[in-house]
């Protein structure tokens, strides 16, 4: 018995991760997917010591599926990959404005960033960054500075045209642009930032929100999305949209698993990836990392990306 009670629960999970069947409370258990997989592994363990061996088999189906749709996030794309020029792009969740826009504007320097993508941007943040020489090294922006967690904002070291502010039907807006990358392809990209599904009754707005956001366009201009999506590569909404022609950058590079979010008010929360760089397939990563920003519950990550030549 004591097989069965630790084997079933690890298959019903792949049967739901699999089919992209989460409902309900579902959608934010599915998060700690990559953390169920590690764990699979026990019930296999279990049931051969016992020779419990219909257990065992039932155990080890559940692993391979789990580990099979998560391993994959740590094995680097060994890809060719385009020599056209290097984007780099930063993207940062400031918790309402209470990250610390020195330490954001510090990893713009040091790392060079090209494109900044902020979410729940504040007024008190884009004073902070104006009064700290944000427009020394990202002059071009479009901004939707507002109290609390709706504001969006995308600066750019290079020109913006077509500019605008896209609204969420959960709350939250998206600033956009389209970056004019010197000697390289326009990118257009956009500060990403869904409905988060902290509850029942915000799960639709959470959903509504990942099916509205822009497809890829493979026969059209590049895209980048990055941002706070508020799900993970386990979501099924979320891989539908990467499904249109995009590419998670941190997967792409082996750090699929990499937390950017968590724990939460103190709340012993595993970290888990809701921060996301989604970029055109015809884009290459080159390299990808996560870093802390004081004052907020989520890291910035920021990709080093390779547009196609011309």
């Amino acid at each position: 018995m004591l097989c069965w009670l630790v084997a079933v629960p690890g298959l019903l999970w792949a049967v739901v991760r699999l089919f992209g069947l989460e409902r309900g409370p579902l959608v934010q258990l599915l998060a700690f997917t990559p953390y169920v997989a590690a764990w699979s592994v026990l019930p296999v363990v279990l049931a051969l010591a016992l020779r419990r061996w219909w257990a065992a088999g039932v155990a080890a189906v559940a692993a391979l599926v789990l580990l099979g749709v998560v391993v994959p996030r740590v094995v680097p794309d060994r890809g060719p990959v385009p020599d056209g020029p290097v984007l780099r792009v930063l993207t940062s969740n400031v918790l309402a404005g209470a990250g610390d826009p020195a330490a954001v504007l510090a990893l713009v320097r040091a790392e060079r960033v090209d494109v900044l993508a902020v979410q729940e941007f504040s007024p008190e943040t884009q004073a902070a960054l104006d009064a700290l020489g944000v427009a020394d090294v990202l002059p071009h922006r479009v901004t939707n500075p507002m109290v609390g967690t709706q504001g969006s904002a995308l600066y750019s070291r290079f020109p913006l045209t077509d500019t605008g502010i896209r609204w969420n039907d959960g709350g939250f807006s998206q600033a956009y642009g389209t970056v004019l990358v010197p000697g390289g392809p326009a990118v257009v990209a956009e500060s990403v930032h869904p409905a988060a599904p902290y509850a029942l009754s915000v799960i639709d707005d959470w959903r509504t929100d990942l099916a509205a956001q822009p497809v890829a366009t493979p026969d059209g201009p590049l895209r980048v999305l990055a941002g706070d999506f508020n799900a993970t590569l386990d979501h099924a909404p979320l891989r539908d949209l990467i499904d249109t022609g995009y590419v998670d950058a941190a997967a792409a590079r082996g750090a699929g698993l990499l937390g950017t979010w968590g724990p939460y008010d103190g709340d012993p929360i595993p970290p888990v990836a809701i921060d996301h760089v989604l970029v055109d397939r015809r884009i290459g990563v080159r390299a990808v990392a996560v870093h802390p920003v004081a004052g907020s519950d989520h890291r910035a990550v920021l990709a080093e990306l390779a547009l196609p030549a011309g």
